[in-house]
């Protein structure tokens, strides 16, 4: 998980982290001033779920990323499994809130792009 955590620690990365909350937010905005109400309210409601995935993220996420960084080396942690433990069931149900909130920000996306498709006839 070390190796992990340090690799996607890159501009790419990042990018597409911010990027998809821009974006995100870019559309309800372009939505509304189209005049397009309903679009924009599932853009803009995708939008709220994508920052409470990144609060979820920067909350617990990272912090336990960092914990888990601290401890240096996996081969000299005195007692891993005990340190894998204390890790692994909070940042997993964590991760699994945060997928869940982004398969409901794309859905309330998709919603958004199908109300669009029909105000454009």
């Amino acid at each position: 998980m070390q190796h992990i955590n340090k690799s996607i620690e890159n501009g790419m990365y990042g990018l597409v982290f911010v990027g998809a909350f821009l974006a995100t937010g870019v559309a309800a905005w372009l939505q509304h001033k189209a005049g397009r109400r309903r679009a924009a309210l599932w853009a803009g409601a995708a939008t709220l779920l994508y920052v409470v995935a990144l609060m979820v993220t920067m909350g617990v996420n990272i912090p336990l990323n960092n914990e888990l960084a601290a401890a240096g080396d996996p081969a000299r942690i005195h007692d891993l499994a005990a340190m894998r433990a204390k890790f692994e069931g909070t940042w997993v149900a964590t991760n699994m809130r945060r997928t869940a909130l982004c398969t409901a920000g794309l859905l309330a996306l998709t919603r958004s792009l199908v109300l669009h498709g029909r105000d454009s006839h």
